[in-house]
């Protein structure tokens, strides 16, 4: 069987190819942060990769599909591609949190307090503020995908019953909280890469 054939082969694949480079690379001798830095980033990868693409992609391609009343309409991407981006969507989002709390380790409490708890990683106030308002972000993100996008996503395709009222409601309720994610995704990367590279303009 061709691997290439099925997306979640495929990146079990990716997965069994990074392993394996990581051993000839690095030898033997386990790494719990760097293990911890990966998930994150490949975890990260897929959700806000799938919050981009419903922001400049889906959602603007469904408001011309409707506009169209002469075209093929929306149908095919609420019914069949929707419900499967959003499960990689919501998982990924737990994915990444559980991912940045794992990184984060022993340093949880100093980051989300921003130093305020001493820090037994001993990192200088610069990376706890800078990665606690990533944190911060990322929780609000969290927060938005759980408790706002998904449950009023379920009303407007159809997995929970809603009158057409209510699923219109769900829609602002859904693409508001999406484009907020949107908007706090940039500042919050901003924040996670200046954490540890120290960009410049965040004041280093």
């Amino acid at each position: 069987m061709n691997p290439l054939n099925n997306h979640r082969h495929s990146l079990i694949l990716g997965v069994i190819i990074a392993v394996i480079l990581s051993l000839l690379i690095g030898g033997t001798e386990f790494n719990q942060a760097g293990l911890a830095r990966w998930f994150h980033i490949v975890a990260g990868v897929f959700w806000i990769g799938l919050l981009y693409y419903f922001n400049v992609a889906q959602t603007p391609a469904l408001a011309d599909a409707a506009a169209d009343k002469g075209g093929p309409g929306g149908a095919g991407i609420t019914k069949y591609v929707a419900p499967r981006a959003l499960f990689w969507f919501r998982w990924g989002a737990v994915a990444t949190w559980i991912g940045g709390a794992w990184l984060l380790g022993a340093s949880f409490l100093s980051a989300f307090t921003f130093g305020a708890v001493a820090d037994p990683g001993g990192h200088s106030p610069y990376y706890l503020h800078t990665i606690g308002t990533g944190a911060w972000l990322g929780t609000i993100m969290l927060f938005n995908v759980w408790v706002l996008i998904w449950p009023n996503q379920k009303k407007i395709l159809g997995i929970v019953a809603a009158t057409d009222e209510e699923k219109a409601k769900a829609r602002k309720t859904a693409g508001m909280a999406s484009r907020i994610n949107f908007v706090l995704s940039i500042p919050m990367i901003m924040c996670m890469a200046g954490a540890t590279h120290l960009l410049p303009f965040i004041g280093k």
